[in-house]
């Protein structure tokens, strides 16, 4: 939270935006852009989806605010709403990103049939890029709380404990999650391990 107001100050802000100060809500929400937005940026596929997401937490929390009572803190109440949408997104774009998945095996089998060419592998720098969508593919098949927990943990460096906080979900589950979502991740990128090992 910015140094320039205290919990005072923003207990003082909720209840103004509770009553209509638009001002006051635009305040509240300023101080913490730069978390919802890493939150989306991180667990979505484009920064368009982060938008998206963005203007939809915004817009739920607006929403939702006459019935905050305080029994957390405005910036958790606000981070659990940005996670809940961020699920709810991905739920909705899981069938498509099946069908997109299973388009690129496909394509990639049709090419592993294609004649080997004369030269030898591609450069460093093209076979980084298909890591990186290896790795990106890998994080797309997990759950969307596998998805949000391992991101949240290990992309923004949040604790368990906060991590617990945002989702709403016990210390316990977000470990077993990180859990399940790191065996899978090791098992799903298994065959990346010699490429990795040339790389050092």
């Amino acid at each position: 939270m910015d140094a320039s107001y205290d919990i005072s100050e923003e207990l003082e802000l909720v209840e103004r935006a509770k009553a209509g100060d638009v001002a006051s809500f635009e305040r509240l929400v300023f101080q913490h852009d730069r978390t919802v937005l890493a939150i989306a940026a991180s667990y979505v596929d484009c920064a368009d989806d982060a938008k998206d997401v963005y203007q939809e937490t915004i817009w739920r929390v607006y929403k939702g605010l006459p019935k905050f009572k305080g029994e957390a803190a405005f910036s958790t109440w606000l981070f659990r709403i940005a996670t809940n949408v961020c699920l709810t997104h991905v739920k909705k774009k899981t069938r498509r990103r099946a069908v997109s998945l299973e388009e690129r095996r496909e394509n990639e089998e049709r090419s592993d049939l294609e004649p080997e060419a004369t030269t030898r592998a591609p450069d460093r720098e093209a076979g980084d890029r298909e890591v990186k969508k290896e790795i990106e593919r890998a994080l797309a098949e997990l759950s969307p709380r596998q998805r949000l927990t391992f991101t949240m943990k290990h992309y923004e460096g949040y604790k368990i404990r906060e991590i617990a906080e945002m989702t709403g979900i016990s210390d316990g589950a977000v470990k077993g999650y990180l859990f399940e979502a790191t065996r899978r991740l090791r098992r799903r990128l298994a065959h990346l391990n010699d490429y990795l090992d040339d790389a050092e």
